[in-house]
């Protein structure tokens, strides 16, 4: 009898132990990439770079805890001693009652016209009254915001009130044609951005246009299939935007013979005269071995200047697991 319940003893403890809910997700990938410059007194370049992310999330019922790691190329040293892993979204989510809280830090997300950002000591609580979901959110280091969201007749609206402007989204669908408005307000004067978006499909190829525009104050700094405006830098194809520059980009897409291909078009205008434009080719393929090729060739031309002309051809392995 005693053998008998310390076997019992025993298996309930495993049993504890195998419903642990711990996931580890992530990704991988590498790169090789040409870059030839229209510059004379520039060399072309080529490098071989890898990117690899890791989520570790662990649940216990509605409460998370969650950790996300990078390491990246640049995280090295010269001499290959690497850094290791750095700490990038790390927060913890849970609820009360009906309302759900996150703290910690974690990334904005990227979109057409703003920065991506992290911050440490971010709160963020949300609940849902008839049907209109409610976000409270607050950080050490920035203001206040509250967001009203919901959908009515087929329209998604969402209006978020910051201490020092305000942000407007809304998008439908109409008659297979997606329509998306993004509005950036600020209370300084001429500093205002905005997206509108039109996306559909015909005949088994996507199509999708966007238009940007900011005011002679600020710039636009989203990173998006239309480009990645963040960060000056030509070696990367990414191009940092003056204040009062507007962006039109279209994108084509469709699947050739288990391939995904797709071409996109960036005109870049400004008031100064400085006019870019960016093409940029892409094939995608599944392998057999998991992983997923990809092959991006890229022609950036300045109709002002030959100083950061160049074309770009990238190839890239990546996994998913």
């Amino acid at each position: 009898m005693k053998k008998q319940l310390l076997i019992a003893a025993v298996a309930a403890t495993m049993t504890t132990v195998s419903m642990a809910d711990i996931s580890i997700t992530g990704g991988a990938k590498i790169n090789y990439t040409n870059t030839d410059y229209e510059l004379a007194t520039k060399n072309d370049s080529n490098a071989f770079a890898h990117d690899i992310d890791l989520k570790v999330v662990g649940q216990s019922g509605t409460t998370k805890v969650v950790v996300v790691m990078a390491n990246e190329t640049a995280d090295g040293h010269t001499s290959g001693t690497a850094d290791g892993f750095d700490l990038e979204d790390r927060y913890v989510s849970s609820s009360v009652g009906d309302v759900n809280v996150k703290v910690g830090s974690w990334d904005n997300g990227n979109d057409f016209v703003s920065d991506s950002s992290r911050a440490d000591g971010k709160f963020s609580a949300n609940t849902t009254i008839s049907g209109v979901k409610v976000v409270y959110d607050a950080a050490n280091t920035s203001d206040e915001a509250v967001t009203v969201s919901g959908s009515m007749s087929g329209v998604n609206a969402s209006y978020k009130q910051e201490t020092a402007g305000e942000e407007i989204k809304l998008s439908t669908t109409v008659a297979g044609v997606s329509l998306a408005y993004h509005a950036d307000n600020s209370d300084t004067a001429n500093s205002d951005k905005s997206s509108i978006e039109v996306s559909g499909e015909v005949s088994g190829i996507k199509l999708a246009y966007v238009q940007i525009d900011a005011d002679s104050a600020t710039s636009i700094g989203g990173d998006s299939w239309a480009g990645d405006f963040e960060v000056a830098s030509t070696d990367t194809g990414a191009y940092q935007l003056s204040n009062n520059q507007d962006v039109a980009a279209i994108k084509v897409s469709t699947a050739v013979a288990g391939n995904t291909v797709s071409f996109t078009r960036t005109d870049i205008d400004g008031v100064t005269g400085e006019n870019t434009e960016i093409n940029k080719f892409m094939v995608t393929r599944p392998l057999a071995s998991g992983a997923t090729f990809e092959a991006t060739y890229t022609d950036l031309t300045d109709a002002y200047s030959t100083t950061t002309d160049f074309t770009k051809l990238d190839l890239e392995l990546a996994v998913k697991f």
